[in-house]
């Protein structure tokens, strides 16, 4: 296993990483980590490297890009998923930090505190000049209840201020046990004396502060941005300083950064500016840096993906529980795989028991991983394989049944051109096990080297089976057998067969069983892996 650390990183988290037994551990830094793509498995980068397609494609061995901070923004997600690379961050990691962070802004503001430092230190004495205002009994409005805004409110509640906040995602109830008062968007915005911004950036939020926004603002307000600097519109935050609309405002983040320095906002004389260090202090450093070693660490080694930013989010309990069910979801999509003929044209899963009532999209994602495999030349993973099933135009449908009593089941129903092929089966001992095709029952282990049959039921097609295999030196490992229960009228009864052996079995030794008339079809299905 190689992982390059392509910039600082916590020394802990080094440790941890060099502390791996068998693990190639490369600590370089932005300027030279590329020459050391070619052959990594996993990449971990803060926010000077850009993990775009050209880095991809330098890393055809990548599964994993871990970046120790909040944003992504450094990473082409939609071109990693689909390389099939998982990206994960560390949210939450630098939550303290920011919303100190935001408090000291708020304060600087409330006090004025850098224009009078700056004042004093050049020998002045403007005690007048610098009257300020306190925070007690001033309202706060917060927009984004997230792990950053909910550290601020612990915070501005200690200064006595009335805490209003705005967020589609928190209930009332959430925001009632966090003190706040939980308000439609205007009444946030009209009402406060300090506006703080905890916003995610979206299509929506995208210059959120804007000239609209902040004339419906109480005049006098002073906004603290410590989240993305693309949630204001910078132009019109400048003319709102300078008219005296917005009393002051504090700002860590900028679009571009660093803003050039004639841009009408940084002349601003009620600005207070800094270069984006919200997270950046000793202890937010230590906690993201370690902890994106740890979430590298528990993939690679475990396939447990913790706050994936491109894959389906589940906890790591879930992941664990899940499993042999993903497992066994990409085991039956390759089966159905093999089986089949035509061109695909969808894939319905249906899920039963247990597992039906909770997130199944880990398991989707590996079933059609597993079907999408046989014929691509791109490999399809639990990352990208919705993605790719979605770009070729097949359809896909999930059924949930939430029976009680139902045994923990997939059913794998694949459609082409020529027909449907129906593969249904279970965890047996933690074992992913077959135990239907087509409705016929048969049950059979989903590993190995496997020849599907299906044949006419009549005497004599077991004897043949095993007398070609053994003329052609194939031992058989396992033997399962299914047939249909109920007579018909027109066709006589179908049968089938699971003969797992220690060789895959080759074409030619196909057409040799296909020679006997009773035999209909004959595939191998490898899952030897």
């Amino acid at each position: 296993m190689k992982v390059v650390v392509a910039e600082p990183l916590a020394q802990a988290g080094v440790e941890m990483l060099q502390a791996q037994a068998g693990w190639d551990v490369v600590v370089t830094n932005p300027k030279e980590y590329a020459q050391h793509l070619a052959d990594c498995d996993a990449l971990l980068v803060r926010s000077a490297v850009k993990v775009n397609k050209e880095v991809l494609a330098k890393a055809p061995k990548l599964r994993v890009v871990g970046r120790a901070g909040v944003g992504v923004d450094n990473v082409d997600l939609p071109a990693a998923t689909a390389a099939g690379v998982l990206v994960m961050n560390t949210p939450g990691g630098n939550a303290v930090s920011v919303a100190e962070h935001t408090v000291a802004l708020m304060l600087s503001l409330a006090r004025a505190v850098p224009q009078a430092s700056t004042s004093t230190v050049a020998g002045k004495w403007e005690k007048k000049k610098f009257m300020g205002t306190e925070l007690r009994g001033k309202t706060l409005g917060v927009l984004g209840l997230g792990s950053i805004g909910r550290e601020v409110v612990l915070r501005a509640r200690g200064f006595a201020m009335r805490i209003v906040a705005s967020d589609p995602y928190v209930s009332p109830q959430t925001a009632a046990d966090l003190g706040v008062e939980l308000l439609p968007l205007d009444r946030v915005l009209a009402e406060s004396d300090y506006l703080t911004l905890h916003m995610a950036l979206t299509p929506d939020t995208n210059r959120f502060i804007n000239r609209e926004t902040i004339a419906r603002m109480k005049r006098g307000v002073r906004l603290v941005n410590c989240a993305r600097g693309e949630l204001v519109d910078q132009d019109a935050l400048a003319e709102a300083l300078v008219s005296g609309y917005v009393a002051g405002a504090g700002l860590d983040v900028f679009d571009p950064e660093p803003l050039p320095a004639d841009h009408p906002l940084l002349k601003a004389p009620n600005l207070i500016a800094t270069p984006h260090i919200g997270g950046s202090t000793e202890e937010a450093q230590e906690i993201v840096g370690v902890r994106i070693v740890e979430q590298v660490v528990e993939y690679l080694q475990h396939g447990v993906a913790i706050n994936a930013v491109n894959m389906p989010a589940l906890s790591p309990e879930q992941y664990r529980s899940l499993g042999p069910y993903v497992l066994l979801a990409e085991r039956l999509g390759a089966f159905a795989a093999y089986i089949s003929s035509g061109n695909p044209k969808a894939v319905r899963f249906t899920y039963s028991g247990k597992i039906g009532e909770g997130n199944t999209a880990l398991i989707r994602n590996a079933g059609l991983a597993g079907l999408l495999n046989r014929s691509l030349s791109i490999h399809a993973n639990l990352i990208n394989a919705l993605q790719i099933a979605g770009d070729r135009g097949l359809e896909i449908a999930e059924t949930h049944e939430k029976r009680a009593g139902h045994v923990d089941s997939i059913r794998v129903e694949f459609e082409t051109g020529s027909g449907t092929t129906t593969v249904m089966g279970a965890i047996v001992l933690d074992n992913p096990r077959l135990i239907q095709v087509d409705g016929i029952y048969c049950e059979a282990p989903l590993s190995g080297h496997i020849t599907f049959l299906k044949n006419l039921d009549v005497p004599g097609v077991i004897g043949y089976v095993g007398s070609v295999l053994g003329r052609n030196s194939i031992n058989i490992a396992n033997f399962s057998l299914g047939r249909e229960q109920s007579a018909r009228e027109d066709k006589e009864l179908s049968a089938i067969g699971v003969v797992e052996t220690d060789n895959l079995v080759p074409e030619a030794v196909l057409n040799e069983l296909l020679q006997n008339k009773a035999i209909q079809l004959a595939r191998t299905v490898d899952l030897a892996h």
